[in-house]
């Protein structure tokens, strides 16, 4: 066929054909694809027609086209339901005091509640408790068992100073054993569900404030 003359009609029919195209997201729709395959039989060269196996070709090229738009179709809806589906297990938690993966809290009421998990029996662990601004406010020891360890701050600084309620704080814990090596496995923090923040890809638990993953929960308590 003549290359000059079947690539000249097919922009035209594709240029055509895309203002009335709304798959922005492939950048050609079916139809466009079937004018450009239709321009190309009009234009080719008698002499040099275009073989069976070409044809061929591009007919398979067009049915994998299309099943590729299907199968994104089918995907883009089945993460829409999903994240509907997260969504509503979510807010089977409000209400509840759950215990999370994390390591910063929201101080209420005059508290924080944190936890933390060693892998063996520590014999030195260390707390402390930073503001938002990485500002160490308290420092102080923590109980060393194998397994999990709770720790409740007052809210209060080192040189005991009451803190006012609203703030978030993040707890670092240093647990080693007598050879000096570490031993903290996660730290956690436990605090009520009081609502669903659907705002990102993926629907967080809002626990006393503080955006939590679902998948963080590792235990409810009531």
């Amino acid at each position: 066929m003549t290359v000059s003359s079947a690539t000249s009609a097919a922009a035209s029919a594709a240029s055509s054909s895309s203002s009335s195209s709304s798959s922005a997201s492939m950048g050609m729709s079916s139809t466009d694809f079937l004018n450009l395959l239709v321009s190309e039989l009009q234009n080719q060269d008698p002499l040099n027609a275009t073989s069976t196996t070409d044809f061929i070709n591009q007919l398979t090229s067009y049915a994998n086209f299309t099943e590729q738009q299907s199968t994104n179709a089918s995907m883009t809806s089945l993460a829409s339901s999903f994240s509907s589906l997260v969504t509503l297990n979510s807010v089977n938690y409000i209400g509840h005091t759950v215990e999370a993966k994390t390591s910063t809290a929201e101080l209420t009421n005059g508290s924080a509640t944190f936890g933390y998990s060693l892998t063996s029996a520590a014999s030195n662990v260390a707390i402390t408790i930073q503001d938002s601004s990485g500002n160490t406010v308290w420092s102080g020891k923590g109980t060393g068992n194998a397994g999990s360890n709770s720790f409740t701050w007052n809210g209060q600084t080192t040189s005991g100073t009451q803190l006012s309620d609203g703030g978030q704080y993040t707890i670092q814990v240093t647990a080693t054993d007598a050879a000096g090596n570490s031993l903290l496995s996660y730290t956690t923090m436990t605090g009520t569900v009081t609502g669903i923040d659907a705002s990102g890809s993926t629907p967080s638990l809002l626990v006393n404030g503080v955006p939590v993953s679902a998948a963080n929960i590792i235990g409810v308590t009531s």
